[in-house]
């Protein structure tokens, strides 16, 4: 599993001209999360509930608010988006590879559960929509952007 975490003002997102996601967030910062599962972090359930456990971990609570402040600290909101092309390979060619990401199948409920968990860590947790051109709007803060992975 691997994200993108970026700290931000504000973000959304939206689908077919309708806002499905968005925090505001101008005071403390927030995070938009774009993660991605690799089909790989599903071979295994126990390993990929302890990734899943792991991901929300680094989610919640990595110092990278201002302040070195975390979400769970801040009490700051999440914008959490399944993003497969993080798991695109560009090694050879012009044309990206995207044969490590999961299916959608075995992505969603995994990005299911990941939001499940920093909802009950008490985290303000938004969404994109699965499987949907999205249209994804942020104001970065820093910019502050770091890549997770489990």
């Amino acid at each position: 599993m691997r994200a993108v975490l970026t700290r931000v003002s504000t973000a959304s997102v939206t689908v077919d001209g309708e806002v499905v996601g968005s925090i505001d967030c101008p005071k403390t910062g927030g995070l938009l999360a774009l993660v991605g599962v690799a089909h790989e972090d599903a071979l295994d359930p126990a390993e990929c509930e302890k990734k899943i456990a792991k991901m929300a971990d680094k989610i919640a609570n990595l110092r990278i608010l201002d302040g070195e402040l975390s979400i769970s600290d801040a009490q700051a909101p999440v914008l959490l988006v399944s993003q497969f092309t993080l798991y695109g390979r560009t090694a050879k060619g012009r044309r990206p590879s995207w044969s490590d990401a999961a299916s959608g199948e075995v992505a969603q409920p995994i990005i299911e559960k990941l939001s499940k968990l920093l909802q009950s860590s008490g985290i303000e947790v938004q969404h994109g929509r699965f499987g949907a051109m999205m249209q994804v709007s942020s104001v970065n803060e820093g910019p502050f952007t770091v890549l997770v992975e489990t």
